[in-house]
């Protein structure tokens, strides 16, 4: 047997270990009477005194509270301890989330299939479940599913979960796994991995909870592949999104594309969560005005904050920022098929003009690594390290854009606050263009519709790319020849053959080398400029609990409303 996913308790969360202040082993301890107070399992001082935290006492009015109660100080001063970082990882319940998010489109959508935005990953990781989730060492884990059985990587037994319902009371089974995985099979419905979905050739429902998936040729791969946000489960049959019908822990109270969602606590939801009664999420494309109402109070979280406004919300009391690394990258996007790009010099003249270490010095205060216009970041197992970054080169540049005679003209190039820190990155790009007579006429552009109307499309532009956690999603959404995504329109028969070599192969080694080469061709031969990976900061006020990084993205991979909670 090739691999066997098993189940795994999914209502519980693993919490970092503490030190206790006192050693209690040696002399002065403070006494049996404290020893035998932490071994005693029914604690019954720790549950008064959390109640009495959360009603405001202080640790003066808690230890008075103890003394009076026979407790001596040692053991009070312990007591207080452990009840403050009992609270600090027990979540709280009740409360009205409020979040803000940095892209939206009059087009965002409930269809996990269609989603396209942090914002429609963010809400269809609220209202539904996936079969398998990656926990927090990218690891796939089950939800959905009970477990994952494979003897040769190309049949899977999926086995479900039971006592799983949707929000409109339909009772969770096999033929919504394959009604789910199958419409991204249709043209007509636009999937936004239907290059990934079309490796699944057979659907077979064995019995109500069961459900077997063949693949055209074998991938070890899947249970990752169906962790992302795209394969969420939708109930059999449905045409109509934008309720949200799903099994997860939001049901959609409203939903208005373009302006915000609201999501009501899942009663009947089948794990514990989630904590808060209520979550509205909506977008602030403006990076200052999403810090301003964070700061402000109007929201608990303000997504993906620019580098240069950390420092304003950790001067400020009460506020503090989550960070992750996850392989987050914005790019600079030149289209091989339009000019100037269709000019081989001039696409290298630019990397060699892009001056990655000033780029992550300045414009991501220091919050970024390095890259080298390859997507695989070095948290990845497959990166390949020997791929150096491009030397920062502005006489080199010059001669390349002599050579194809761009130099003196006037090139647009288009950027916006959607993709996270571009307006930045290319005023430092410009500023090294000037310095060798080469004229970048940075056009900055709303943030609203920036999506729809300027990504993809233009001559030169910028991209934002969220983490994916192999290679084989990444490329297959981004570089290969049919990708939906293809940013430079970069096509390559021999890439696309490497794509689904690496796929079907159960050897690490050779997909390490097949992965490795495909890199190298990424950074030579596409027109995709990835200057650096980023860093994701949110920035949170110090009330919103249970923020954790995730591979998958910052927001805790987007899914952090199921498991996050408002202290009082």
């Amino acid at each position: 047997m090739l691999n066997r996913y098993k189940k795994t308790d999914v209502h519980s969360t693993p919490l970092a270990g503490f030190v206790l202040p006192i050693d209690l082993t040696k002399e002065g301890g403070g006494g049996d009477d404290v020893r035998d107070l932490i071994t005693n399992e029914s604690r019954p001082a720790d549950a008064m005194v959390e109640n009495a935290i959360r009603r405001g006492a202080s640790r003066r009015d808690l230890l008075q509270l103890l003394l009076a109660g026979g407790v001596g100080l040692s053991a009070g001063s312990i007591i207080c301890d452990r009840a403050a970082i009992a609270l600090a990882a027990t979540p709280v319940k009740g409360g009205a989330l409020r979040a803000a998010g940095w892209s939206t489109s009059p087009a965002d959508t409930l269809d996990p299939a269609k989603a396209a935005l942090s914002t429609d990953y963010v809400r269809c990781c609220s209202l539904y479940n996936r079969l398998t989730w990656l926990n927090q060492a990218g690891v796939p884990e089950m939800e959905l599913a009970e477990a994952l059985d494979t003897k040769d990587g190309q049949t899977w037994t999926v086995k479900l979960r039971r006592g799983v319902t949707f929000h409109n009371g339909k009772s969770l089974s096999a033929d919504d796994v394959v009604f789910s995985l199958k419409r991204h099979l249709d043209k007509s419905v636009g999937s936004k991995v239907a290059t990934l979905a079309r490796q699944m050739t057979g659907f077979k429902v064995v019995d109500p909870a069961t459900v077997e998936i063949t693949l055209a040729k074998p991938n070890a791969d899947l249970p990752t592949i169906l962790s992302m946000h795209h394969f969420m489960i939708v109930a059999d049959g449905t045409t109509d999104f934008s309720k949200g019908n799903g099994t997860g822990a939001f049901v959609c109270q409203t939903f208005e594309p373009g302006i915000r969602s609201i999501g009501l606590r899942n009663r009947n939801y089948w794990k514990d969560g989630p904590n808060v009664d209520s979550f509205e999420f909506f977008a602030i494309g403006n990076d200052d005005r999403r810090v301003d109402a964070l700061l402000s109070g109007d929201i608990h979280l303000a997504g993906s904050i620019n580098p240069r406004l950390i420092s304003r919300v950790t001067k400020q009391p009460g506020f503090t920022l989550s960070t992750s690394a996850a392989g987050n990258y914005t790019d600079l996007n030149i289209r091989l098929d339009l000019p100037p790009g269709d000019k081989r010099d001039f696409v290298d003249g630019m990397k060699y003009l892009v001056d990655r270490d000033r780029i992550v010095e300045s414009a991501l205060h220091g919050l970024g690594v390095v890259g080298n216009d390859q997507p695989i970041s070095l948290s990845n197992r497959f990166h390949n390290a020997e791929l150096k970054p491009k030397p920062y080169d502005p006489d080199k540049a010059r001669y390349l854009f002599e050579k194809v005679g761009v130099l003196g003209q006037t090139i647009p190039v288009i950027a916006s606050d959607a993709a996270t820190s571009s307006i930045d990155m290319a005023m430092i790009i410009q500023s090294s263009g000037t310095e060798i007579g080469m004229k970048l006429d940075i056009q900055r552009v709303p943030s609203d519709g920036y999506w729809d109307r300027y990504w993809l499309k233009e001559p030169i532009h910028f991209g934002n790319v969220n983490p994916r956690p192999t290679p084989d999603i990444l490329f297959s959404l981004f570089y290969a020849s049919d990708a939906p995504w293809n940013e430079s329109r970069y096509r390559s028969g021999k890439f696309d053959r490497m794509l689904i070599e690496a796929r079907g192969s159960l050897d690490h080694e050779k997909r390490m080398q097949i992965y490795g080469e495909m890199q190298i061709m990424i950074s030579d031969n596409a027109g995709t400029i990835i200057p650096a990976f980023l860093a994701d900061v949110d920035a949170i006020t110090s009330r919103l609990k249970g923020m954790t990084p995730n591979p998958l993205g910052g927001l805790m991979g987007y899914a952090f409303a199921e498991h996050v909670w408002l202290e009082p």
